[in-house]
């Protein structure tokens, strides 16, 4: 069992309510952060993704995936670069983490933003880079429904936030009623900051933060979700959405050396989000 005593969260799957990386924090998610001390081997998980199945590339972080790992490990060493993603993804690999019977290490190697913060409160030890971030705010979802449904939805996750605010506030030993107002401020905690407001123990070792040029896409992935994103808000259901993004991939796959590379795509992309945003 983890050496604090942290707080188990109960949540539930909400009919008609989707969860998702927020876009501001995949604005400023890097991809290509990694660390170097903890790169694969037993007992080293490695979050460089999404929280969740990704519908793009069928990546992801999953409970499933990080289940598989604890089944043989003892300490474990998790390191994080992931703007979140699934809130319930989140919670159950927070609690898979919590109820590992060994010691668990997390290294915030670049961001831990939504529910890749609920993730990494789960170490006994958190680590976190010096131009590391942690961002802690509400449940984050879009919705579909009527007003009674978005009536539910709100008091659900009044609930969910509560829990959050709790766990967060044991974890940095404050109270609860100051976590909660860091979540409706939507608090960004540089490496320096996490430490001092105790949501983090030490920084990590300048040298185990590398930047990996082969790991990102020019940016691409993290534009098409945050586009995504963008088109939920303005109520254009899933399916449509991945109709029009995956059109508009299939076309910059197919094309000829002459047409946009990944770059210039998510270029592309990030004009198509500032469009939609500003309709």
């Amino acid at each position: 069992m983890t050496i604090r005593k942290l707080p188990t969260i109960n949540a539930f799957k909400i009919d008609g309510v989707e969860f998702d990386a927020p876009s501001d924090a995949l604005d400023r998610w890097n991809a290509a952060v990694r660390s170097v001390s903890a790169a694969g081997g037993a007992g080293n998980i490695e979050m460089y993704d999404i929280i969740g199945e990704d519908p793009w590339t069928g990546g992801g972080i999953t409970a499933a995936s990080v289940a598989e790992s604890l089944r043989s490990a003892s300490d474990v060493t998790v390191s994080i670069n992931s703007p979140g993603g699934d809130f319930f993804e989140g919670i159950a690999i927070y609690n898979l983490l919590r109820a590992h019977p060994h010691k668990v290490t997390v290294n915030v190697v670049g961001l831990a933003a939504s529910a890749a913060s609920v993730i990494a409160m789960a170490g006994d030890e958190i680590r976190v880079a010096r131009a590391g971030f942690i961002m802690i705010h509400n449940a984050w979802s879009i919705a579909i429904g009527n007003r009674h449904d978005f009536m539910s939805v709100s008091k659900t996750l009044e609930k969910f936030d509560s829990q959050m605010a709790e766990l967060y506030a044991a974890r940095a030993e404050i109270d609860p009623s100051v976590a909660a107002q860091f979540m409706d401020d939507e608090t960004w905690l540089s490496g320096e900051s996490a430490i001092d407001q105790g949501f983090a123990d030490s920084f990590l070792a300048a040298d185990d933060v590398v930047t990996d040029p082969d790991a990102d896409d020019g940016g691409t992935r993290a534009a098409i979700r945050s586009v995504d994103i963008a088109m939920a808000k303005q109520g254009t259901p899933r399916s449509k959405r991945r109709s029009v993004l995956n059109k508009i991939r299939g076309t910059q796959d197919a094309a000829p050396p002459a047409m946009p590379c990944a770059g210039d795509l998510a270029a592309v992309l990030a004009d198509l989000k500032q469009t939609i945003s500003t309709r």
